[in-house]
Parts: structure tokens; C-alpha cells; sequence
């Protein structure tokens, strides 16, 4: 059985679910999927045995999107499912990403690929570490629109208030701000997706919300204008070697266009190669916009000489790279450090699809609640500052004014992203 929308020609977008553990983000999916029509009511009332015989009533929903042993058993989201949703206008695979905090590096690899977030926020739990994390993180890697679902309206203590609801949206505002997006522009659902309300049907026990369901928010979200006039970006996310066709670097197209027959550089690798095919949802096409997530096969590399965290662009305009003896600007805000920082000091950096160690070689500049300071000894929670970095490799980034999408950073420390940053200037030698 399919969904009475279905229509794989339609405008395709990717959208991320997020939201801190448990806040509901895979019963949500669940949902959404079983009152849409994309999933029958039997292969829930499985699934619910199925949860009730581990002792996790109330799961059902959840194992349409866990379908991992181990994350039955947990009970939680640990790798990044991918499912259909098809709506009146859009063809969406839907990304649920894990809320645990073990897992944070899937997230950002789901989220790096994704237009669109919901991020789940519990009602009666409110804004959690994770929920900020993730409002940071969905800034940072790019997603231009968030819904926000404020989950589980129908749990004891908060009992469908219009109060309870009200102060939660404000506390997610306030996130939201901090975090770089504009309140006014994220709509902010009451739902429980546990019961299906104001998820795709509306709510009786919340009459006094006249807004859209999640659903027609999700609908409602505007297809992102695609780059295609810009210098062609790929950022390669795996390398396959696939017996009697060779080396397949697979990736999401971020600007312009890629051809087959023409020849593209991976940086920093430094490895050039001919386009031979290129294949998008298991079809063959001519060539690739941004936003199509595309297999490539090339001609003459082994699936050694290029990797995940290269950029595939066109000779004309090399993708840039810091070398490890280079440095490069960047702002940064910091989130959550458990201790001071200062030069030295050398994090993971997720950028893309890369993942490089990278040193604070120099501090430049600190703007906190106490105003600027020029070259500060060192940094705490809540400051920004601008920075001179080096990175412990060769590292392909690009500068906010030539490529934003490619100029975004997350920092990751003893496994919590501890600040979000963005590259102003690269210093080549």
C-alpha cells in the first residue's frame, strides 16, 4: 500500500527529525507514517507485540523507524533510517536522527543532508542539553527551516494547557534566538504524538490552538532556491568500490551542476578524474542539481585515492582546502566547554562531511556579555570569538562569502559538540 500522495517526480526534499532522547522523534516519524497511509495499522499492532514481549509498551510506533536489534533493545535511535513521506506537494525521505548523546555524530551526518528539521521538544520536559545541541547543530549544518513539535501534551502534569504549552514555546524561542533562527518564523506545534493528535488529524482536547498540524507545516515548508549558475560543490560523504563498475564516491550535491563526461577535482586528495555515470535514486541521469544525493562513477581512481570529507568541484574553480601548514579565520560561539580554553587547544571539527582535529593556533577576538577583548588569555561557555585556526590535516573548507553552505563548522570535544563556528578567511600560503 502506498500514500495517496505518492509521486516520486514531485519536488524532493529531505527532512531530519531532532530532539533531545525520548522527546518522541521515532514515534513522531511513526505517526505521522501510520495516519498518512504510508504504513498499514497491522504492522504497528506487530511491532507493539513485539515492544510489549522487551517490556517497552508504547513502542510500536517507534519500531517502524529503529529497526535495529540492538536499538529495540535499548530503546533508543543509535543510525540514521531514511523512509518515504509523501505529501499534497512535496516527495520527502524523512532522516531520523538519534537524540542520544553517543550518537551525536550520526545526527550530523543526517542533518548535514537534510532542508527541513522537526525538532521535538517533550512538554513536560521542556528544553533539554540535547534540544540545544541540536538547535545549534540544525543552524550550523545549514537547515534553513525548522518545525518545532512540542511533544506529549496529552502526559499527566500536562493535560492538553494552553498554559504549559505557552511556556514551553517561549522557552524554545528563546533557544531558537541564541541559536540563530527567528521564533516568528518557526511554527511551534502542541501535539502528542503518541495519540495522533495535531499530527496529520487535528486535536480535539487542544481547541484553543487554531494553527496547522505538523503535517501541513510539513507541506507547507518552502522548497530552498537550488544554486545551479554557481561553481559545482560535492561534498563525498563514502567511497564504494563496486565490482564491474569500479570507484563510486557518493555525496549531496550542495551548488551547481554535475555533468557526466566532464572532469572534476577532489580536494584535498588532489586527485582528478572523469565523470563516466551518475546515478540518483537507483536511475541513471545526465547530470545532478543541488540537493540530489548522487552515486558517481569515475574513471581511473582506486577507492583509496579519494575519501569522505573531500570536495568534488571542476578545474576551472578548485574546491578550497587548509593544508596542515596553513591556517584559516573563524567565528565561533561556544556552547557548553566544560573548562576554559585557550591556544593550543586542538578539538574534532565536523565540517560537511569532514571530520579533522584542528588547533586554536591564536585567539583574536572574544565578544562577550562584558563587550570585546582583543587577544583574551582564554574562552569559556558563552563567549564568541574570532580565531586563527590550523588544521592537523589537510581540510577542505570554504570561506562564508564564497560558499556559506561549505563554511560551517561544528566542534566536537569528549563526545558533546562544544561550540559552532563558521570560516570567514582562508590564509593560503
Amino acid at each position: 500500500m502506498g500514500s495517496q500522495w505518492e509521486d516520486k517526480s514531485k519536488p524532493h526534499l529531505n527532512i531530519v527529525f531532532v530532539g533531545h532522547v525520548d522527546h518522541g522523534k521515532s514515534t513522531t516519524v511513526g505517526r505521522l507514517l501510520l495516519d498518512t497511509g504510508h504504513i498499514e495499522a497491522h504492522v504497528i499492532e506487530k511491532n507493539e507485540k513485539l515492544a510489549q514481549e522487551q517490556g517497552k509498551a508504547g513502542f510500536g510506533l517507534a519500531y517502524v523507524m529503529d529497526g535495529l536489534k540492538e536499538e529495540r533493545e535499548r530503546g533508543i535511535t543509535i543510525d540514521v533510517a531514511h523512509k518515504e513521506l509523501f505529501t499534497p506537494n512535496y516527495y520527502f525521505t524523512i532522516i531520523d536522527a538519534p537524540g542520544h548523546r553517543d550518537f551525536v555524530k550520526n545526527m550530523i551526518t543526517g542533518t548535514s543532508q537534510a532542508d527541513a528539521a522537526v525538532l521535538c521538544v517533550a512538554a513536560n520536559d521542556g528544553v533539554n542539553a540535547q534540544t540545544k545541541e541540536h538547535a545549534f547543530l540544525a543552524r550550523v549544518l545549514g537547515v534553513k527551516q525548522l518545525i518545532v513539535n512540542i511533544n506529549k501534551m496529552d502526559i499527566s502534569g500536562v493535560d492538553y494547557s494552553e498554559d504549559k504549552y505557552n511556556s514551553v514555546k517561549e522557552e524554545v524561542s528563546n533557544l531558537l534566538k541564541m541559536a540563530g533562527f527567528n521564533p516568528a518564523d518557526v511554527p511551534m506545534v502542541p501535539c502528542s504524538s503518541f495519540n495522533g493528535e495535531n499530527l496529520y488529524e487535528k486535536s480535539d482536547n487542544m481547541s484553543w490552538y487554531s494553527g496547522p498540524t505538523l503535517f501541513e507545516c510539513i507541506d507547507g515548508i518552502q522548497m530552498p532556491p537550488k544554486p545551479t549558475d554557481r561553481p559545482l560543490r560535492l561534498p563525498i560523504q563514502d567511497v564504494y568500490k563496486i565490482g564491474g563498475i569500479g570507484t563510486v564516491p557518493v555525496g549531496k550535491i550542495e551548488t551547481g551542476i554535475l555533468h557526466s563526461g566532464k572532469t572534476v577535482v577532489f580536494n584535498p586528495s588532489q586527485k582528478s578524474a572523469e565523470v563516466k555515470s551518475i546515478e540518483m535514486h537507483h536511475t541513471v541521469v545526465d547530470k545532478a542539481e543541488p540537493g540530489d544525493n548522487v552515486g558517481f562513477n569515475v574513471r581511473g581512481l582506486s577507492a583509496t585515492d579519494i575519501r569522505r570529507g573531500d570536495i568534488a568541484g571542476y578545474s576551472d574553480n578548485e574546491p578550497m582546502f587548509v593544508r596542515h601548514d596553513e591556517t584559516f579565520v573563524g567565528q565561533i560561539q561556544l556552547m557548553d566547554i566544560p573548562k576554559a580554553v585557550a591556544a593550543g587547544y586542538t578539538p574534532v571539527f565536523h565540517a560537511h562531511t569532514a571530520q579533522v582535529a584542528v588547533r586554536f593556533v591564536e585567539l583574536l577576538e572574544k565578544t562577550s556579555k562584558a563587550g570585546k577583548e582583543a587577544n583574551p588569555p582564554f574562552l569559556v561557555t558563552g563567549d564568541a570569538c574570532l580565531i586563527r585556526f590550523m588544521p592537523t590535516k589537510p581540510m577542505a573548507i570554504e570561506q562564508m562569502d564564497a560558499f556559506p553552505e561549505l563554511s560551517r563548522f561544528a566542534i566536537r570535544d569528549m563526545g558533546k559538540t562544544v561550540a559552532a563556528g563558521v570560516c570567514m578567511k582562508i590564509e593560503k600560503k
